[in-house]
């Protein structure tokens, strides 16, 4: 058989990854934000996303009900940290190039499932797949990690006062968004290290391409 178990787990796994890239970059809850002020933020929690931050709060609400709000993010808006501004661009980087390995893996699949076997297509194609996965992976993991160094050195946000947020917490954790990027990058790096180590079986009978 063409298509070893590790070629199909490493387009398995690069799916996976890219989806949970997806995810991690949706998710509000990169930061969790525990505050003492309680006026506003009813709850006492507010969660810090690299597009928004959101609390819940009963203000002007009838009596037992509750409403979330939201403030998104406003790239002109100097008081966003850096680590931020760098999530979003790397974490869109790695959406597109994941999606281009992605292609570039089904392409190969697809030529060894239609029986066209020039190993030379087949091999560039996984070659270029494994590259841009690995690609992919960097791009989350730089964020996803600098995000986990503020969150675990409590670093503050120099929030306007129309956010309703304060500068620093009373305490804060890492949300969900964080691990969701942890694993998105080792699954997306374990695809491109499958796809780099695939190897044309020898005894099969391909053509090389002219």
């Amino acid at each position: 058989c063409l298509i070893s178990n590790t070629c199909q787990s490493g387009f398995a796994f690069g799916t996976v990854g890219w989806i949970l890239c997806t995810i991690s970059m949706g998710l509000v809850e990169w930061r969790v934000w525990h505050v003492n002020n309680t006026t506003i933020i009813t709850s006492g929690v507010a969660w810090v996303g690299i597009w928004k931050v959101c609390f819940i709060s009963y203000l002007h609400i009838s009596p037992g009900l509750k409403e979330q709000f939201c403030h998104k993010f406003n790239n002109s808006e100097a008081f966003i940290p850096h680590e931020i501004y760098v999530a979003q661009g790397l974490l869109l980087t790695a959406m597109v190039i994941g999606a281009l390995a992605l292609g570039f893996t089904v392409i190969a699949l697809r030529n060894i499932y239609m029986g066209i076997v020039y190993k030379s297509k087949i091999s560039s194609f996984f070659l270029a797949g494994g590259f841009l996965y690995i690609v992919a992976s960097l791009c989350v993991l730089v964020p996803v990690s600098w995000n986990f160094y503020a969150v675990t050195h409590n670093q503050s946000i120099p929030f306007p006062p129309s956010y309703y947020m304060p500068s620093s917490p009373e305490a804060q954790e890492v949300g969900a968004a964080i691990p969701v990027g942890i694993i998105s990058a080792i699954l997306l790096m374990m695809s491109g290290t499958f796809s780099l180590s695939y190897r044309f079986p020898v005894t099969a009978n391909i053509r090389e391409e002219s």
